[in-house]
């Protein structure tokens, strides 16, 4: 039967220092995605064996399980996959994206406030998210309490970064602002244009 996979990373570990640091990195990618992807495998394989041996089982408590783990599996991928190399950033977004986020947020800096804004305010752990609402053609800002609550249903995420406290502690202690502020320098942009003209087609 299919697995999920930790996926490999497109960088070094050291790729994205200063701004977040090789030991981070790993703890946060091995130890914590991981353990999110045994999670969801776990919970899959209780939800099958269950319907193999047709036995009773706490489907809500296997379902919010699945959740739990298949989000934060999910979330943190697409993460990753939005972070690039110190060394590669561009600090702004290209032509298209860029026109669409001040459009939606009257400039780009109004933009980050608001995204730095949600991130800073998120109650308990979870995430700040960018996201395309296809049907109104608008950019929404989406926080994402723990890694499956108040999640705006079908809308493309352009954007996640982390806010819980295993991603940015190790290296700023208690002062997340200055994590969420270093993000925005190692923001793939290439990756989230690429996602934006996916679904926009």
């Amino acid at each position: 039967m299919t697995k999920y996979t930790l996926p490999n990373l497109s960088y070094d570990y050291n790729a994205l220092e200063p701004h977040i640091s090789k030991q981070l990195l790993t703890i946060h990618h091995q130890k914590h995605h991981q353990a999110y992807v045994n999670g969801a495998n776990t919970a899959f394989d209780k939800l099958t064996q269950a319907r193999q041996d047709k036995t009773e089982i706490d489907i809500k408590a296997a379902l919010k399980n699945l959740s739990w783990n298949l989000g934060g599996h999910v979330l943190h991928s697409m993460f990753w996959s939005n972070l690039i190399p110190t060394d590669k950033t561009k600090g702004k977004p290209d032509a298209k994206l860029l026109d669409m986020i001040e459009r939606d947020f009257t400039s780009f800096e109004r933009f980050k406030n608001e995204f730095t804004q949600c991130a800073m305010t998120v109650e308990g752990s979870g995430w700040a998210a960018l996201t395309y609402d296809k049907m109104i053609d608008k950019l929404l800002i989406m926080q994402i309490e723990k890694h499956n609550t108040n999640i705006y249903p079908a809308l493309t995420i352009l954007i996640v970064l982390d806010c819980f406290e295993h991603a940015y502690y190790l290296d700023y202690k208690n002062e997340k602002a200055k994590f969420f502020e270093a993000f925005w320098q190692i923001v793939n942009w290439e990756e989230v244009n690429k996602r934006l003209e996916e679904v926009a087609k």
